[in-house]
């Protein structure tokens, strides 16, 4: 009677923590989607010309204009961050480090951002949470039984 128990207590467990796996790659999947249409947007507004954001911000840089810093944003943020969503959504089997890359690449983009012209929106802590959160969801196995590496 005393295995029996265990063996139950030990399906029950499982089955939690495959649920707490399943939760965490729902959440992370809704974080790179947001995150991928707002660096997407943004480098298409800023492709348009940013009205309305200051050229200032640019004097510490070596961006003339929008342009670079545009195309980085919707190519190289926007991209890895679809990409990751996509890949955790579908449960690819390299869904785990594509999703760490465009982490590290979110907290790269924003470290970077707030160096070069300091502070001068929510937004940036706002990014620097999304891409820890990212990072740490990430971080740990999104499923059992199949590698995500």
């Amino acid at each position: 009677m005393e295995s029996g128990r265990s063996t139950t207590t030990r399906h029950t467990d499982e089955t939690e923590i495959e649920a707490t796996k399943t939760m965490r790659a729902r959440i992370l999947t809704v974080l790179h989607a947001v995150v991928a249409l707002n660096a997407i947007g943004g480098g298409i507004y800023g492709l348009a010309g940013a009205p309305g954001v200051p050229v200032e911000w640019l004097e510490r840089t070596p961006f003339p204009s929008y342009l670079i810093p545009s195309l980085i944003l919707l190519v190289v943020v926007g991209g890895t961050q679809a990409a990751a969503g996509l890949g955790v959504a579908a449960r690819t089997p390299r869904s785990r480090s594509v999703s760490v890359v465009a982490g590290a690449i979110l907290l790269g983009w924003i470290g970077t951002q707030v160096a070069l012209i300091g502070y001068v929106s929510w937004l940036q802590p706002a990014v620097a949470i999304a891409a820890l959160a990212n990072l740490s969801l990430a971080g740990r196995p999104l499923e059992s039984g199949r590698s995500t590496t």
